[in-house]
């Protein structure tokens, strides 16, 4: 009978099998006659024995190794023509014979004998002529002391035939290194036993799993099913590997996934593994690219770390691919629809471009990003595909995710990049639809995905098997993700980093910004990032060294206001600004100078980008901004401010594009004549309500003997009996801009407006409407005002004084000014003229009746003795009217001149008029 040798137990006995079936199929169990021909047989060679090998119970006899390796050498692999002298009770159902085997002709009993690696047994029986033949052989072998019959004897070595106790330490020493092996066993088809050949000498026994593959499972105990076509995987395998000498690669151990955010402190080491992860290379190549290319096996994503470095990985995807377009093996029943989110040709399922060149305009998070298109002006947000980023709500993610999107926004922000959709993630309940994409930037075309795993601050998505909705980079993620673990960076490290500090907002109230203003000053310019852009000439500025934000508005121009809601029109271009300002300025590096602040606590100051250019210049330049004059006058650089304005009008940009040079000259002649004219002379009875000097000196006036006064305090009486049973209604929260009513210090409750309203802190900064006072009331003191108290105006008219600025808040003479303002205006009824209207600000002149030289003289006033005290100064840049009005002036100049000699207030140590 003629059989396949499998594998050698012994010296003296194989393993045989049967020819394999059709298409490499294992060999059936077939009928010859009345008997049942087994696929599996056990020959034991008749009349010698040979050492045997050990177990882990017991040691190797002396040259067992070389003994079986002899025969191995010569025998597995080759068909055997053998001869059955005797039948051996089966073991297992296996049959077991005593007899003689040949290959082609060679007699391996006498070979084993000539050679030294079996002994001959003591024969009872007569000799025969082949017993004689045997006996010299071996006479032979002794003489030439081969084999066991060696005199010096068999060199020790240590066979280990259980896995090393300190797995870590093993794989830690021999990871990546190929050692020389021997395939003892095959337990399925990607799972073995080998012999390593140690350098050292030694032999140590370990299972192996197949890097990269899983196969069916094979059946391990009788009568136990296996899965379809595990026992096709497995002989598959055995066909290939079985006591054949391979290179094997040691990876890992089987640990299936990474753990982000895991304790250092919790992890403990772990056990002694039963099997290692490695590869098994045959000099015909890698048993696993084959055993996938022929459908006996499917690829295991989260190995693709180990493998993908070398290319490995990208091997097993073309053969698994192979196999399923032949729809070989386990993959036989794939269907045949590809993913619905999968691109299609240059778009994508959702009608986008596939394939397409960018510019990063926003990091929104650490794994998605919104760009716009080279070739086009359409805003995409994107997804990193297979990417997951660490989560700012979670406080033991919340460092790393701040970590993450710094990374992404310093290296992307503003950069072209390569963009590739991998898919598109349909919407799934209160989730968006969202584009899933491998993005690449610079020279070398770097995945910043990959980089971003690599330095510990993202994981990555397990998909399902057979999901093909993923990464174009996936192994290459893996190989990252595997890196970053193995040197525990980021999210991998063990370390409880705490969550960032929320970063004070210092333009948060005008007296906090006040603080800040002359540091900064001093400063020049201050580096900061663009943390977002509120509208074209208005910025939210995040300066990360001290961990503080604040609102800049540009100086020397305004943008056009654009929509603050779906209801809200904004202003012409509006859009179009603040839409150009983000593009350009959000999340960048820049540079910005403060010159002073608003009343609402916004910074007024210049931005720099690149150093060189300059934020309003620009905005004036692309017809994005009007150069505002009040605020352009003291900046050095306001020649070019109207210049670039006058460019932008040329070539009619933007806000400029039905510009009629003509008319708007005209139009800007009457402007001027109306601004800087006198007004007609109106004197009114007031009452100064309230004085603020928090930036500057700023009042409210109540302008008496009106029938706004009486109604108010109609209103007042109906108002104080409404609000005894009034609740605030559920869910009510005040916005900015909303008209309320709110309970002052006092008790009482006012009518007011919402300046600021802060839901974290619950509590809203109002100004009382009627009384121009200013404070920060709680949201549980404030109610919506109800629509019967709406119909009176306001009675509280902001002012200031005319012709005069009293002493700048820097001075050493602000709060004599200040409480000089207080000592002649507050409490008492007095007549103003009102000189200039600046929108709803009034510029007034103020006068004292009872003060006989004020009633007396027309010209004499409140104004003109704060100048005289030395308290205040002619304003000729913020009263641009004052040349209609040469009387006034000219009195006002004979204060100066009287402040002077008298060596008053400001002038105590010579005429600052000089700095002026």
């Amino acid at each position: 009978m003629s059989l396949k040798a499998v594998t050698v137990i012994s010296g003296d006995s194989l393993v045989l099998r049967g020819r394999p079936g059709p298409q490499g199929q294992p060999p059936k169990e077939r009928c010859v006659g009345l008997a049942i021909i087994t696929s599996i047989w056990v020959l034991h060679l008749a009349d010698i024995s040979a050492p045997r090998l050990g177990t882990s119970t017991r040691e190797d006899e002396p040259w067992a190794f070389e003994s079986r390796e002899f025969l191995r050498a010569i025998a597995v692999g080759k068909d055997i023509s053998f001869t059955s002298i005797h039948s051996l009770p089966s073991n297992d159902d296996v049959p077991r014979d005593l007899g003689s085997a040949e290959i082609g002709g060679v007699d391996l009993s006498l070979e084993l004998l000539r050679n030294g690696w079996a002994k001959l047994k003591e024969i009872k029986r007569e000799p025969t002529e082949e017993d004689n033949k045997k006996r010299d052989a071996e006479n032979e072998a002794k003489a030439a002391g081969k084999g066991v019959w060696n005199p010096h004897g068999q060199q020790a070595r240590a066979v280990n035939h259980t896995m090393p106790i300190d797995s870590q330490a093993f794989v830690t020493e021999w990871k990546g290194k190929p050692i020389d092996a021997i395939v003892e066993q095959v337990r399925d088809g990607t799972t073995l036993r080998v012999r390593l050949l140690m350098p050292d000498g030694e032999h140590q026994m370990v299972n192996i799993a197949l890097a990269g593959v899983r196969s069916a499972r094979a059946s391990t105990k009788q009568g136990e099913p296996s899965e379809p076509l595990g026992e096709e995987a497995k002989f598959f395998t055995e066909s290939r590997l079985l006591q054949r000498p391979v290179r094997v690669q040691i990876l890992s151990l089987p640990n299936s996934t990474a753990t982000p955010f895991q304790s250092a402190a919790n992890a403990s080491a772990p056990p002694p593994a039963s099997i290692y992860i490695g590869t098994v290379i045959h000099p015909a190549g890698n048993v696993a690219e084959h055993l996938v290319a022929a459908g006996f096996a499917r690829v295991v994503d989260w190995h693709a770390g180990m493998l993908a470095s070398g290319g490995g990985m990208e091997r097993l995807r073309a053969a698994e691919k192979s196999a399923k377009e032949k729809r070989l093996g386990l993959f036989a029943n794939l269907p045949s629809t590809a993913s619905t989110g999968k691109s299609n040709g240059g778009v994508v399922s959702n009608g986008q471009s596939r394939v397409f060149d960018a510019t990063v305009v926003r990091v929104w998070s650490g794994d998605q990003v919104s760009v716009v298109e080279k070739e086009g002006s359409t805003e995409r947000r994107l997804q990193l595909s297979s990417t997951r980023g660490p989560k700012l709500s979670d406080p033991r993610q919340a460092f790393y995710a701040q970590e993450a999107r710094e990374f992404l926004r310093k290296k992307l922000i503003g950069k072209h990049v390569k963009v590739q959709i991998d898919f598109v993630r349909p919407r799934e309940g209160e989730f968006d639809e969202r584009e899933c994409a491998t993005i690449r930037y610079g020279g070398q075309n770097a995945n910043i995905a990959e980089q971003l795993v690599e330095k510990g601050l993202a994981s990555i998505v397990r998909h399902k098997r057979d999901d093909e909705d993923r990464s174009s980079d996936y192994d290459k993620l893996m190989a990252a993700e595997q890196a970053a673990v193995a040197d525990t960076r980021g999210i991998h490290s063990g370390k409880e980093n705490p969550a960032p500090k929320q970063p004070l907002n210092i333009s948060e109230t005008s007296a906090r910004a006040t603080q800040y203003l002359n540091g900064f000053k001093r400063q020049g310019r201050i580096p900061a990032v663009v943390e977002y852009v509120a509208a074209g000439s208005r910025f939210k500025i995040f300066l990360p060294k001290d961990n503080q934000t604040l609102t800049l508005v540009l100086a020397g121009v305004r943008a056009p206001r654009s929509a603050r809601n779906a209801s809200d029109k904004g202003e012409p271009y509006g859009s179009e600004s603040s839409e150009f300002a983000s593009r350009r300025y959000m999340q960048r590096d820049i540079e910005f100078e403060v010159d002073s602040i608003d009343k609402s606590g916004g910074f007024i100051g210049s931005l720099y980008m690149n150093k060189t250019e300059n934020v309003a210049l620009t905005l004036v330049k692309e017809g994005l901004a009007t150069v505002h004059p009040f605020s352009a006058e003291g900046l050095s650089w306001a020649r070019q401010l109207y210049d670039t304005e006058a460019e932008a009008k040329q070539q009619r940009r933007n806000i400029w594009s039905d510009y009629d040079e003509e008319a708007s000259k005209a139009a800007e002649l009457a402007e001027a004549e109306t601004e800087t004219g006198p007004l007609k002379s109106e004197y009114l009875d007031v009452i100064v309500s309230d004085i603020r000097t928090t930036n500057g000196l700023a009042f409210s006036v109540q302008i008496l003997n009106t029938e706004g006064i009486a109604s108010l305090e109609k209103l007042m009486r109906e108002f104080s009996l409404h609000h005894r049973s009034t609740t605030s209604p559920p869910g009510f929260v005040p916005r900015g801009g909303d008209l309320v009513s709110a309970k002052f210090s006092d008790g009482a409750w006012y009518r007011a407006k919402i300046k600021r309203a802060s839901a974290i802190k619950k509590e809203a900064e109002v100004t009382f409407i009627d009384y121009g006072n200013q404070d920060t009331v709680a949201f549980s003191n404030i109610r919506p005002l109800d629509p019967k108290f709406r119909s009176l105006p306001g009675q509280a008219h902001e002012a200031r004084l005319s012709f005069v600025k009293i002493a700048g808040i820097d001075t050493d003479y602000y709060a004599e000014a200040v409480d000089r303002f207080r000592s002649l205006c507050e409490g008492r009824k007095l007549v103003a003229n009102i000189d200039h209207r600046e929108g709803p600000l009034l510029h007034l002149r103020l006068f004292d009746p009872s003060i006989p030289t004020m009633a007396q003289d027309p010209l004499a006033c409140i104004n003109a003795d704060l100048v005289s005290d030395g308290l205040g100064l002619i304003d000729r840049k913020g009263c641009r009217y004052l040349s209609s009005y040469p009387q006034v002036l000219k009195r006002l100049q004979l204060s100066v001149a009287e402040a002077k000699r008298d060596r008053a207030g400001m002038f105590e140590f010579g005429d600052i008029e000089e700095d002026e």
